[in-house]
């Protein structure tokens, strides 16, 4: 009997387009493509970036003068973790018997300005295990979102997996890579939008949305000596026309370099994939015993590391503009507004 947990995982990556900011019927139509994973013996589900319920391009085409309907549907439809739409999902994973990562738009509970893009992970148990927000809103998505935090930056053990996860532009964070690898990453879930229009002049060209997930994904597995797990979020015809309104130049912008989802090995080699922009599911059976010859020659966390010349320091507390205090020492991370419970009344402490 091996001493090392390290098993096979059957991994399934869900490329598919949610119901354009319908979040009940894109629940509804998770629910189905996890199901149908399942029956096809995945343990691992994922989801792609934002997929509920759906990711904003229209950053990327409109002016933000012209964005004003849909982000008002985008914050309605969105969800506050934990909630309803989270204990939704737990169960799902509990019946399924299965591990479901999905991108979600959360809201602060306490402010409508406030979305995050944020990644669950539920556990076979569907308990939620890994609850992440984005870094870093990535250009024009810094209209919708804000920067989120390193809580839950870490890989979630699930019996030998040690499952970590980043949201897009995040896997070309190199500090935020080694943060997942430094603390013993095997398996890396990586999520993509449906679409990243970046210049709109003739003779630029535009950015190649499926070759740079790729180039990404690769440089993790290849570095780290991990699998990596990638799903997209696709684009569908309802979509396009909810944006577009029918303007053939922003139509082209939106479908002219696809996304892609792929599913890679240590060596940064395919297993799965890679499909580009229609919806379907990918499947891949993982060996986690591949790490151990592979880092043997080049572990950049531990044997090809110099911990004595190179350090990383991470703050994975999650920040809050409100802290309420009922007495004693005041904390080095005190927000600027404080409140001090006097007993009878709310007084602010202005010192």
């Amino acid at each position: 009997m091996p001493r090392l947990n390290l098993p096979r995982v059957s991994v399934a990556a869900v490329q598919a387009a949610p119901v354009f900011l319908d979040l009940e019927a894109t629940l509804d139509k998770v629910e189905s493509l996890a199901a149908e994973a399942a029956s096809h013996g995945a343990e691992l589900v994922v989801f792609g970036e934002a997929f509920l319920p759906g990711f904003p391009i229209w950053g990327g085409v409109l002016p933000p003068v012209e964005q004003h309907e849909l982000h008002e549907r985008l914050v309605e439809e969105s969800i506050v973790v934990p909630g309803p739409e989270t204990d939704r999902l737990a169960r799902l994973a509990e019946r399924l018997a299965v591990v479901l990562s999905i991108g979600v738009n959360e809201r602060n509970e306490a402010s409508l300005g406030q979305l995050w893009n944020s990644n669950l992970i539920f556990d076979r148990a569907g308990q939620l295990v890994n609850h992440r927000r984005k870094l870093v809103a990535t250009w024009y998505e810094r209209l919708t979102w804000s920067h989120g935090d390193a809580h839950d930056l870490a890989p979630v053990p699930l019996d030998g997996w040690q499952l970590g996860a980043l949201i897009c532009g995040e896997n070309t964070n190199t500090l935020a890579r080694f943060t997942l690898l430094a603390q013993g990453e095997r398996m890396h879930i990586a999520t993509y939008p449906p679409a990243w229009p970046f210049d709109a002049r003739a003779e630029a060209g535009d950015y190649d949305l499926s070759e740079s997930i790729r180039l990404r994904g690769a440089a993790h597995s290849f570095e780290g000596k991990v699998f990596t797990v990638i799903a997209a979020t696709a684009l569908d015809e309802a979509a396009i026309a909810a944006v577009t309104g029918g303007d053939a130049r922003l139509e082209k912008m939106l479908t002219a370099h696809p996304t892609a989802s792929m599913v890679l090995g240590p060596d940064g080699q395919a297993l799965a994939g890679p499909l580009i922009g229609a919806e379907g599911i990918l499947y891949a059976e993982v060996d986690l015993r591949r790490e151990i010859v592979a880092k043997q020659a080049h572990d950049i966390v531990g044997t090809y590391n110099r911990a004595d010349i190179f350090q990383l320091s991470v703050d994975t507390r999650r920040p809050t503009p409100l802290r309420r205090h009922s007495g004693g020492p005041v904390p080095d991370n005190a927000a600027p507004l404080r409140l001090i419970d006097t007993g009878s009344e709310i007084g602010t402490d202005r010192g």
